[in-house]
Parts: structure tokens; sequence; C-alpha cells
């Protein structure tokens, strides 16, 4: 395995000396007052990270939703790519994995992916079935109810001792405090790591989550360099896991699954980042953007404050408010006609889940937060078909149970200043979210 991740250190080594700047690590900026119904429909591209670090990206995809919502854009950063933009249209193409494949030798999940970045770690997220459905078997079990049922009781004891941790009358971020150390937490348990890695968890998944992001990660060479940090790391862990009887743990799981148990180290690698960021990311954000929302919409706030039991219909109305991950890829394998417009073989079709989660013909009243909606799941948000997230039920339990006790403690949590937005087209991520609890 470890020449596998010589290469990386390699690779990282030879963009630090070069010093180039790839063009998908190249900002585009915006002019956020602009109208996008002034733009010619042919040149919207809804992939400029710049929409969604200035929280403008609605109107746009409004507008593709209206007009165009099976839209081609001949050029971005990440080069020529189709918008699906509806809700039952973004269905259509989760459950037709026969034409629109995740592989990653087509570029993978993702605007980023291209056939050889995607091939460096394949995980099981960007394969398609039969592959995909052993790798995605081995870890299946960590999630089921009773093994969530174990959890949910040092979630809450962590939640608790967190919450109780916070500092009163001061201003102080969300974010580092509440969202980050209960994710970090998690991840070190779910992979069986003692809680002092959490810091060299949360870090790495950092990296990954943020590669083209120049605010967030200098160089791709970083990035590069933390993949190569992470696979050794993983390495070892790996070896122990081979060795002991079955721990339970994610990493036991895969070293004893009977399809991923001679898994080779770029594959380790790969699964190993998709758990880490996916297990971080999704449920961070959606505990800042949760109480961001609570706060923009502070009839809804009062509304659980008066019934703490809207808890439950609550934590899904986050999710999809939030929408954590955007997007999600696929690419089609066939020249195929759908809803009038010809996708040729080989194009990259992006779904775009935070479109889909705010188109009024499948969800009532989508540009309010309402917490109390009587199908709160029927969101796009954990993705559908045979790659539905598959830690949908851990996000929502955590979310669940910090809000549980929030309310047993702070009845009001105020949010003091703007919310900070990364710099990212994939994850609708929150880096800073001031905040101050009054005594």
């Amino acid at each position: 395995m470890s020449d596998s991740y010589a290469s990386l250190k390699a690779k990282a080594a030879g963009i630090q000396q070069s010093g180039r700047l790839s063009r998908r690590r190249q900002r585009i900026p915006i002019d956020v007052d602009l109208d996008p119904y002034q733009i010619p429909l042919q040149d919207i591209n809804v992939a400029n990270p710049e929409l969604f670090k200035h929280n403008v990206f609605e109107r746009y995809f409004k507008r593709l939703r209206e007009e165009a919502p099976v839209h081609y854009c001949k050029d971005s950063q990440y080069g020529p790519y189709w918008s699906i933009t509806k809700y039952h249209d973004i269905m259509a193409i989760e459950k037709n994995h026969e034409v629109f494949s995740s592989e990653f030798k087509f570029g993978g999940v993702t605007i980023m992916g291209t056939p050889q970045s995607s091939a460096e770690m394949p995980m099981f997220i960007q394969m398609d079935p039969p592959k995909h459905d052993g790798q995605r078997k081995a870890v299946a079990p960590r999630f089921t109810q009773r093994s969530l049922a174990e959890l949910e009781v040092v979630i809450r004891e962590r939640a608790i001792s967190i919450l109780e941790g916070l500092p009163l009358n001061e201003t102080f971020n969300w974010v580092d405090h509440v969202s980050v150390e209960l994710t970090g937490q998690m991840l070190a348990s779910l992979f069986g790591l003692p809680q002092a890695e959490r810091h060299r968890l949360i870090k790495w998944s950092n990296i990954f989550s943020n590669a083209d992001n120049p605010e967030m990660v200098e160089s791709t060479a970083d990035f590069y360099t933390a993949l190569a940090e992470c696979g050794e790391y993983f390495q070892a862990v790996w070896r122990d896991r081979i060795e002991r009887e079955p721990t339970g743990d994610l990493i036991s799981m895969l070293a004893h699954g009977d399809e991923t148990g001679d898994m080779a180290a770029n594959e380790l690698l790969g699964n190993v980042v998709l758990l880490l960021v996916g297990g971080n990311d999704t449920t961070r954000n959606s505990i800042s953007g949760g109480l961001l929302a609570l706060n923009d919409f502070p009839d809804q706030y009062q509304m659980l404050r008066d019934d703490p039991g809207l808890v439950t219909s609550m934590v899904p109305e986050i999710i999809r408010w939030q929408t954590p991950l955007t997007h999600m890829r696929r690419t089609a394998l066939s020249d195929i006609e759908f809803r009038g417009q010809k996708i040729a073989a080989g194009d990259g079709v992006i779904m775009w889940y935070i479109s889909g989660n705010r188109d009024p013909e499948a969800i009532d009243q989508p540009d309010r937060f309402i917490i109390d909606r009587a199908r709160p799941r029927e969101h796009l948000s954990f993705g559908f078909g045979i790659h539905r997230c598959l830690g949908n039920r851990l996000a929502e339990m955590q979310l669940r149970v910090l809000w549980e006790e929030i309310l047993e403690r702070y009845p009001d949590i105020e949010v003091v200043g703007e919310a900070e937005r990364a710099n990212s087209v994939l994850f609708r991520a929150i880096q800073n979210l001031p905040v101050r609890i009054a005594a």
C-alpha cells in the first residue's frame, strides 16, 4: 500500500515545484447585485462557487427551473456540463443508473472530478452495481436501527457536555464550539479511534472537502500531501484491524468484509475520505444552518419553544433547507433524449439538490422554513435510489438529540452577525456563525 501513498507525495512535490494554478481553483468574481434574468440563458454558470459563498444562488436556479430545467453550460472552470434543476427530474436521473453512471473512471460523482483524479481514490459512492453494492454492504451494519440506538446514548452525553461548556453573555463561533465538536467526536467513534484523534480527522476532512477552495487550501499540493498522510495513517489502522477480531468500527468492517477485505490502497483511501467527509461536513453544516434558519424565521423559533416536540419534524426540514451537499454528478453512458434535450454519451450531468429542494412543483412554499411540515422527509438532500446516503438516520439523530438538549438549557440562542460561507460548489458550508447566549 505504501507505494500508492508515495506517489501522492511525489505528485504534491511536483505541483509545489511548478507553482501552477489549475483553472478549477481560479476564482471567478460575481456581481452579487446582478439580476440573473438579465444574463443570456446560454451563459449562465450555476457552478461558480462564488454564488454559494455570497448566498445568491437561489434566483439563478429559479430561472433555470422556469426556463431551462435541463440546461447546458458549455464553458465553466469545470468544463461543460448539464444542469438538472427540478425535483422529479433529479429523481428520474438517480433511478436510471444503467444510463447515468457514478463510476470514477468517468469522473465520479462531483462536478470537480475527472477520470484521472477520481481514479486516484475510488470509493463506493463512485461505483455502479454490482461493486458498489458489495462495498456499501460492508459498512451498512454500522447504521442499523440497533446500532444507532446504542450510539444515541453516547451522542446525548457528548451533546450535554458540549452545551454545558458554552460561554454565556459573550459572542462565540457556533461552528467551532458546537457543530465541529459534536461531529468530530462522532467521527472518532465511528472509526474506533481515541477522541484525541478527532482533530486530525477534522483537519483532513476540511482539506478534502475544500480541495478547490483557495481560501481554505492554499495549494493543490496541500491536498495531495493530506491524502498521503491520511492514507498512511489508515493503512496502519487497517493492519491493526485485520489482525484483530471484528470490533464493529468502520475500518474493521471493511477489513473483514467479504468484498472489501482485499481492497487496494487507493480504494481504502477513497472510502476513508468518503466516510470522513460524509460523516463530518453534511451534519456539521446542518447543525449550523438549522440555528441560522431559526433566527431568520423567528416565528418558527417561537413555535419550537412553545412545542419542543416539533424537533422531530424540524430536523428533516433543517436538512432540506440547508441542503448541505449542493449536487451530485452522473455521466451519460449513451446518447439519450431527456426532457426534450439531447444528452450525448460522456456528458456530465449535474443533479442540483439545492435547486430540487426549492422546486414549488414538489414542495409547498419551498422558500419558507417550516418546522411542522406534514411530510418533511420528502427532500433530496440525502439523494435517492441506490446511492441514497447511508448515514441519513445518523445525521438526523445527531440533530434531534442536540436540539432536544438545547431546548432543555437555552431557550434563545441569538445569531449576532453575518454567517461566513465557504467558497464551495459542492458543500453549502458555513465557516463562521457568531452567536450569543444570554445567561
